[in-house]
């Protein structure tokens, strides 16, 4: 099995545990249990992925798309079950990615990493088939990882790597899928959504978030009030309002005025 695909179905199963309440704890179970594994057997000492796992062995550096994949599917199961583990897992494969796979030339990010097997030349792959590019799934990574950390340098990564193929999107944008998704969530902004209150008190909260499906929000969930220290960044100094369990609707870091009640909120990401 390789890397890319257990991302693929990580983010998969985290996403349907949110969308279908009769089957949250299994499908949450079942994504968590990949996760383990892509961070245990599929990972070396250092934390890097490797590409590929077969009869107990697991072997070759992972390629850029599995990085991708990963830290999508990480990135999900955060928004899923909130435990910071998993958003720290992909931020940590995120700073793999920016160290080991960027180009001398300042242009997309290489297939394979500094550390890979000596090849006649680095393959950049940029067009979107089957399966997203791992150049394009980074740029929509990026944009969702600094919705939550607050890192500008993500975005303007993620910024750069579209750019790359901004000609070729226009011309053939049946090419681009997932690079035309990561443009949109960049041009509209992600909603960042900060969530503070015990988790039976803030659920009516997390449903209308979760349900329908809304492809520019990015959510972050705290049981107490944090400090200035909290994880994702996202949740920095946010205060329960009224004693009740308080939402906080963002675009960069700039934040509405704090709701309570699910009308309110719904009403917030239902602005243009």
């Amino acid at each position: 099995m390789l890397a890319a695909w257990n991302g693929m179905m990580l983010a998969a199963y985290a996403e349907a545990a949110r969308v279908f309440p009769a089957e949250r704890e299994h499908y949450t179970a079942i994504a968590e249990r990949n996760a383990a594994f892509l961070l245990g057997p599929l990972s070396d000492a250092q934390g890097r992925l490797y590409r590929s796992h077969k009869a107990g062995e697991s072997k070759l550096n992972g390629y850029l798309e599995d990085y991708a994949n990963v830290i999508d599917g990480l990135l999900e199961l955060y928004q899923t079950s909130f435990e910071v583990r998993w958003f720290q897992a992909a931020q940590r494969l995120t700073e793999d990615v920016l160290a080991h796979f960027q180009a001398e030339d300042g242009g997309s990010l290489y297939d394979t990493s500094d550390d890979h097997e000596t090849l006649i030349a680095r393959p950049r792959s940029l067009q979107d088939n089957a399966t997203p590019s791992g150049n394009s799934l980074m740029a929509f990574n990026l944009i969702r990882m600094t919705a939550l950390s607050g890192e500008t340098r993500y975005a303007s990564l993620g910024h750069h790597l579209l750019r790359q193929v901004a000609a070729a999107m226009a011309q053939y944008p049946q090419a681009f899928g997932m690079a035309l998704s990561a443009l949109h969530l960049l041009v509209r902004r992600p909603l960042e959504v900060a969530i503070v209150g015990q988790r039976e008190a803030a659920q009516p909260l997390l449903e209308v978030v979760q349900r329908p499906f809304r492809p520019r929000v990015v959510t972050a969930w705290v049981a107490q009030p944090p400090g200035a220290e909290a994880t994702p960044a996202l949740l920095a100094h946010r205060t329960l309002r009224d004693n009740a369990a308080t939402a906080y609707v963002c675009q960069e870091f700039a934040c509405q005025m704090p709701v309570t009640t699910p009308e309110a909120l719904a009403t917030l990401l239902s602005a243009p």
